[in-house]
Parts: structure tokens; sequence; C-alpha cells
């Protein structure tokens, strides 16, 4: 089973409608449900998907420097395709990782519209559940610690 919250898919939903008629890629990343408000349900160490990359953010600084200025500033567990052709489905044109989100018209978090795949493209249970990730500031972290 796959977790995701629903923010999250309602933001990946939004990204993917705003891109119509161009596709949009994007990495997600997961939190531990014991951190989660709302993720009672779920085993503590039970990985849920809540946040997404930017996408598009620093990409040319990153192709001359190879320096990644993107948010949030972690390996991102999952990604994120949108199909704006109907191809509920992995294809050779994704970008993959362990865990792919496709997403096609009328983007909506139906069956027929956003699945979770392998990365052979083997579909996967899919949960959306109502929880919140821990608030983050950058305001409250340091770069120079």
């Amino acid at each position: 089973m796959v977790y995701i919250t629903r923010g999250l898919v309602d933001i990946l939903l939004d990204l993917a409608r705003d891109a119509d008629p161009n596709g949009v890629s994007t990495g997600v990343s997961i939190t531990p449900a014991g951190e989660l408000r709302g993720g009672e349900e779920l085993p503590p160490e039970t990985p849920v998907f809540t946040d997404f990359v930017l996408p598009h953010v620093g990409d040319s600084v990153n192709a001359v420097f190879g320096v990644d200025l993107s948010t949030p500033a972690r390996q991102s567990q999952g990604r994120f395709n949108s199909h704006p052709v109907r191809e509920l489905a992995v294809t050779r044109r994704d970008d993959l990782a362990q865990i792919i989100f496709v997403a096609v018209p009328p983007w909506t978090d139906a069956d027929d519209s956003f699945g979770a795949f392998t990365r052979r493209g083997e579909r996967l249970p899919l949960e959306i559940i109502d929880a919140e990730p821990p608030a983050e500031s950058l305001s409250n972290e340091s770069i120079f610690d």
C-alpha cells in the first residue's frame, strides 16, 4: 500500500492542471506517519508521501554547477508525472523513481485519473489520507549550523 496526503494530491493535480497541455514532472518525498497530524491510524514508521520539489527551480544552476536549489533539500523517494494525453501508466518518457505517481485529465484523484506505480509500471494500491506534515520554516533553521 502506498500512502499520500490529500494536500499533496491536491497540489500535484493543480501543478498538472496549470501545466496542461504540457506535462509536469517533479520529485515527491515522504514523512513517517508518526510525525503527521492526522496520521495516527497508521504505524508510526509508515512512509507517507507529503512533500514535493518545486519543478524547474534552479535547473540552469544545476546543469552548470551541479548544485540542486530545489526544496525540500533532501532525497525524493518518489516522482510525479502528468500525462495530458491520458496515459495512466508509466511510459518511457517518464522520469523514474521507486514510486511513480501519474495523473491524467480531468485531473482528479479518481482511480482512472490518478495512480501509483512501480518503476516497472505495475499499479500499486493507493490510499489518500487526511493528514498534514509538521510545519517547516526556513527562519527556524540556519544554513550555517
